[in-house]
């Protein structure tokens, strides 16, 4: 007979007798048999009368299902060290036998070779590599047979003889990894396309290590989540926010410090504020009635110290006359016993009756003599603290009681000179104030004309600075002038000395020669100052200014025209741009403009004012 089995697709799938779907064959009067074949798959063995033959321990090697994960465990991600390792199952001898379905068979390979050989497992791995396939092997058989290990969710088969098969679970992974080495034979055929060696390994898939990772990360923050609700169940509660210092809350705290309930809390309040720097002058007189507000407490906590006194004095009265009534009952039992131990009654009671009255009667003793030792005690301590008070506390008492009075004169005294000495405060803030009011806006006026002095005096410091350059301006042409004139001097000295030498006598002819001749000398320098180009540099210098101030139709002074010729030229000055410009008077001219601190000379184009008169 042949039982026909159906193995499902979850991880705890269990056989069913159908003809449906895809089969083990296994005679059924050999049920050792059959279970192993079942272990040997990793799929839990079932009864007929549905128990379980072999434990999940041996049939899932290495897997804990309480965990859920199978694989390495990144140390460093945060909250996933804690996860504890699964236990290590003692080994046991593994049978492989055949295996039949309904297209192939599987064939174990020899015992006596060592097993397969696999890579590490990559954590999280879901899909396995399938080799050494028969060259007829199609989807539908590789399904079939690894169906059996747990629900597929796809299979990607290459041209070659290997395929990738991708399960839902884990531990799917580790039954297909069971028939690594078993040599597939599709049907009865003995055709070498028919027949291969599989070999099955794992497989590193992005999607299983993405997955992987999810959990891993799902799984740390749950743990820091716990941290979290841990570390803020074990804080201790943070202290209340105290308010800052208002007028508005100082009369509160003020009413608080009155009550006896709220006390604590106000003074609490009271020392964070003068902590903080609040007491000021204007503040003054409010925090002394506060602190004076405090220190009527004083006497009530005096008088409930003086109440708790007189209540332990009456606690300690109660408890010696509690201990005096205790100590009279055990004389009375003690006198029982002793009355009990007498001949004319001891006689009377048996052997055991004797043993026990004796022993209870030792006992009451030294319960008694505990008690009065106790009390003794007391008493000692009594006649100690009433020796202390005739001593010390007497004479303090008389004295507290004579300077009572006058402490509180004293206290009424200080508290009315205080109060005055605020108010004075208060009156010289506000004199202050007000002085500082006026100052204020003297102060504005003077530092408004403060301002405008020092604008008029950089003003004229510009017009000092451009006065002091045309100066120098002039004091290099007259010393050209007087270099010039003395150049003409000595060159009629000259003429006059070669004339005598020729012998001609005629003075007036002689002067009038000299005098035409520094005439002509002087028209010839004029002619030399106020004449054409001397340079080619002069030329490009005379395009470069006219343009310039072309574009500036309202003129520009020197020093403004001389920075930006400076950016071309850093060697020429000033002084040779406003000597080139006065050469030239039909093309440049010079005018002022502003009044008073604001005088400026400019300098204008008027090349073409200049063309249209000529």
């Amino acid at each position: 007979k042949i039982m026909k089995m159906s193995i499902g697709s979850s991880a705890d799938s269990v056989g069913n007798i159908g003809a449906e779907q895809s089969h083990l064959n296994v005679h059924v009067a050999d049920p050792g048999a059959w279970a192993t074949a079942m272990n040997n798959l990793g799929i839990v063995p079932m009864g007929l009368t549905g128990q379980q033959l072999v434990s999940d321990s041996i049939c899932i090697q290495g897997f804990d299902p309480s965990l859920g994960i199978i694989g390495p465990i990144n140390p460093m991600m945060a909250g996933i060290s804690l996860v504890p390792p699964p236990p290590v199952p003692p080994e046991l001898p593994v049978i492989k036998e055949i295996i039949h379905s309904k297209s192939c068979t599987l064939f174990p390979q020899n015992p006596n070779l060592p097993p397969p050989s696999t890579r590490e497992r990559p954590p999280g791995c879901k899909t396995v590599f399938v080799g050494g396939l028969p060259e007829n092997a199609s989807e539908e058989i590789i399904r079939e047979v690894f169906d059996q290990c747990g629900e597929i969710v796809a299979i990607r088969k290459s041209k070659k003889n290997f395929c990738h098969i991708r399960f839902s679970e884990e531990f799917m992974v580790d039954k297909a990894i069971y028939l690594s080495g078993y040599r597939m034979r599709i049907g009865s055929s003995t055709d070498k396309k028919d027949s291969g060696r599989i070999h099955v390994d794992f497989a590193q898939a992005r999607d299983d290590l993405y997955e992987w990772e999810c959990k891993q990360r799902l799984l740390a923050r749950e743990e820091r989540h716990r941290r979290k609700v841990q570390e803020d169940r074990l804080r201790p509660p943070s202290p209340t926010p105290i308010m800052h210092y208002s007028e508005h809350e100082a009369g509160l705290l003020a009413d608080k410090l009155k009550d006896d309930n709220k006390f604590t809390d106000g003074t609490a309040v009271l020392l964070t504020w003068i902590e903080r720097g609040e007491v000021n002058r204007r503040t003054a007189n409010h925090f002394y009635s506060m602190i004076q507000s405090a220190n009527s407490h004083v006497r009530r906590l005096m008088n409930e110290k003086a109440q708790h006194e007189e209540e332990m004095e009456l606690a300690k009265e109660h408890f010696k006359n509690a201990l005096m009534a205790i100590l009279t009952q055990f004389e009375q039992i003690t006198s029982v016993f002793t009355a009990a131990t007498r001949q004319k009654a001891w006689d009377h009671f048996s052997k055991a009756q004797r043993k026990n009255i004796d022993i209870w009667r030792k006992q009451c003793e030294e319960l008694r003599n505990a008690h009065s030792e106790e009390i003794m005690g007391i008493r000692r301590e009594e006649e100690m603290e009433m020796s202390d008070d005739d001593c010390e506390e007497n004479p303090c008492k008389k004295i507290r009681t004579e300077d009572s009075a006058v402490a509180a004169l004293r206290e009424q005294n200080d508290s009315l000179r205080w109060q005055l000495d605020a108010y004075r405060n208060e009156v010289e803030l506000l004199k202050k104030e007000q002085g500082r009011a006026y100052r204020t806006d003297e102060d504005h006026a003077n530092q408004q004309q403060i301002g405008f002095l020092q604008q008029s005096m950089q003003s004229m410091q510009q017009q000092l600075l451009s006065l002091q350059e045309e100066l120098k301006s002039k004091e290099e042409e007259l010393e050209r002038a007087r270099e010039e004139q003395r150049c003409l001097e000595g060159e009629v000295l000259a003429l006059r000395e070669k004339v005598r030498e020729a012998g001609l006598t005629t003075e007036p002819w002689m002067n009038g020669c000299a005098v035409n001749h520094y005439q002509h000398r002087e028209k010839n320098s004029e002619v030399a100052m106020r004449g054409p180009l001397r340079s080619e540099k002069e030329a490009l210098l005379l395009g470069i200014i006219s343009t310039f101030l072309h574009v500036h139709p309202f003129g520009a002074n020197i020093e403004y025209l001389w920075s930006y010729i400076q950016r071309l030229d850093t060697k020429i000055s000033a002084g040779d741009l406003e000597r080139l410009m006065v050469r030239l008077p039909n093309m440049f001219k010079q005018e002022f403009s502003g009044v008073g601190a604001t005088l400026e000379k400019r300098w204008k184009f008027c090349g073409f004012e200049g063309l249209s008169s000529a």
